[in-house]
């Protein structure tokens, strides 16, 4: 069901306070607040698409080690207790907190 976002009407027609109500698509919108009964009117908002930089999205594409090496990125993913291997792009095999890469280990990669 669908979340709605209502907003109180003050006296002088501007909006007061709002709140989100979860009703079927084929309810009737509030006229009046559900506690205090003073008027209300339904707030339009934008739809949410996911699209490609949904957090779905996005989840898929940073599991795509072929995708992310070709956009230039290096992926390592955690094998140990303080190792990560690299699983795509450029750079040392692993990187371990017992021996931290220096910065000559990525001079090849320039």
């Amino acid at each position: 069901m669908p979340t709605y976002v209502y907003e109180v009407v003050n006296p002088d027609g501007s909006g007061g306070e709002t709140f989100e109500l979860i009703q079927p698509i084929s309810a009737a919108p509030l006229e009046t607040h559900p506690e205090s009964g003073l008027p209300v009117r339904r707030v339009i908002q934008p739809p949410f698409i996911g699209g490609q930089w949904s957090e779905s999205a996005m989840h898929k594409s940073t599991n795509d080690n072929k995708k992310l090496e070709k956009l230039g990125f290096t992926k390592y993913v955690k094998a140990g207790d303080g190792v990560y291997e690299k699983t795509a792009g450029k750079g040392p095999r692993t990187i371990s907190g017992d021996a931290p890469a220096k910065s000559s280990d990525f001079k090849h990669l320039e």
